[in-house]
Parts: C-alpha cells; sequence; structure tokens
C-alpha cells in the first residue's frame, strides 16, 4: 500500500512539482494550502509523512508543529522553507520538525530525505530494539538494558528517554520537554524534568556527573547525544 505524504504548501507552482514529482515516485499525496487546512487534513487523513512550509496563511508552520506534537509525537515532519537563517531551522527543530530543508531545494534530496524519514518511522513501529553506546531501547518491550542487563525504569522514565533517543542533536528546553513527554495538560514545572533527567543519568552513564549522552545546554535544556 502506497504511503501517504501530506503537503502543506501555499505556493501553487511548488505544490504541482511537489504533487507530479512525489506521484512518480508511488506515493499517495495529499495537498493542503494553509496552516489551518494542513493542521485539519494531518487529524483527518493520518498521513505517514508531512512536508510543511513554515510562511502559511491562517496558521503559521511553526504552529502547525507545535500544535501537532501535542497530540501526535511520531509522525515524520519535514519542514521546507525558503527561511533559511540557523535560529529558523533550531526552532522548527526544537518545537517538534525531524527535519528542515530550505528553498530552492533539489529535488533528488529532498526525496532521500523522505524516504530516510520514513524508514525511521517503519523501524520504529516495527519494535526493533535500538542501540547507543552500550544501552539498548527495546521499544516493544518497553525495556533499557545497559551491558544486556534490564533496567528497572518507570513508564515516564522510558517516554523521556525514547524523546531523546528519537530527536538526537536537538537542544530542548524544560518546557518543551513537558509538553512533549508530559502532554499539554501535565501541571509540572521545570525541575520535574530536571529530576527525571537525572535519574536517567543515573541508571545509564558512565559518569552521571559528567554525562556523555543526555548533555545539559546552558541557558536551554537538555540535548541528546547518541
Amino acid at each position: 500500500m502506497a504511503e501517504t505524504i501530506l503537503i502543506v504548501e501555499d505556493d501553487p507552482s511548488i505544490l504541482r512539482g511537489l504533487q507530479m514529482n512525489l506521484s512518480l515516485e508511488g506515493f499517495r499525496l495529499v495537498a493542503a494550502h494553509d496552516g489551518d487546512e494542513g493542521l485539519r487534513f494531518a487529524r483527518s487523513h493520518k498521513p505517514d509523512l508531512i512536508v510543511l512550509d513554515l510562511m502559511l496563511p491562517k496558521m503559521s508552520g511553526l504552529d502547525v508543529i507545535r500544535t501537532l506534537r501535542a497530540e501526535d509525537p511520531d509522525t515524520p515532519i519535514l519542514v521546507l522553507s525558503a527561511k533559511d537563517q540557523e535560529g529558523d531551522k533550531v526552532l522548527a527543530l526544537s518545537l517538534g520538525a525531524d527535519d528542515y530543508m530550505t528553498k530552492p531545494f533539489g529535488l533528488a534530496e529532498l526525496i532521500a530525505r523522505i524516504r530516510a524519514s520514513l524508514r525511521r518511522k517503519r523501524r520504529r513501529q516495527t519494535g526493533a530494539a535500538t542501540t547507543f553506546g552500550d544501552v539498548t531501547l527495546d521499544l516493544e518491550g518497553r525495556r533499557v538494558l545497559v551491558g544486556g542487563k534490564e533496567l528497572e525504569t518507570t513508564a515516564r522514565e522510558f517516554d523521556l528517554l525514547r524523546f531523546f533517543h528519537a530527536h538526537p542533536g536537538v537542544a530542548f528546553s524544560r518546557e518543551q520537554l513537558m509538553q512533549q513527554v508530559w502532554g499539554p495538560d501535565h501541571f509540572g514545572t521545570a525541575r520535574t524534568v530536571d529530576n527525571f533527567v537525572a535519574r536517567l543519568r543515573a541508571k545509564i552513564e558512565d559518569d552521571p556527573d559528567e554525562p556523555h549522552h543526555i548533555e545539559t545546554v546552558r541557558g536551554v535544556g537538555y540535548r541528546f547525544n547518541p
């Protein structure tokens, strides 16, 4: 069955080009012309991947990412935007985008990145174990092993570690982690995140006082280094 890609793009010429070329690659396509429509279509069509512009009518692409990630942490979002400043990229990725390309873009590279994102999603869905260092994450069994020995972890500790592992190299604030892992309706504090990070470090780091995997980003929050 063909995988579904939702394209959220208000430029008619770019949208037509994406529709034509991605359909030739065998994808099923759904098109939205503004942020509000894109959000509705993401909810109703449940696409396998979203290609998203940032500068959109009615609702910005950043607001689309923020809203979607509060509801759905897993669907890959590839940003395709004319905004090429590092700050724009960092913000989109920190809100939950999985990849970022600037316009004008190379079609072959875009297709390669789409296929790579879909492969990563399929691996997560199969429940295959993933490793970093001597740590193994058994996603299907919701287990954490260090050196082959299973650790005791709470459900929230596992969810936080899984979220970090799914977004390597991205710096997240404590507020963003609270929203993505605990959910928008949870009334916790930044200290809650600090406590859970400290507990994870004690379990997976060789030296919790000099962590290698869950790094502190001064003035921001935390970043995962596999």
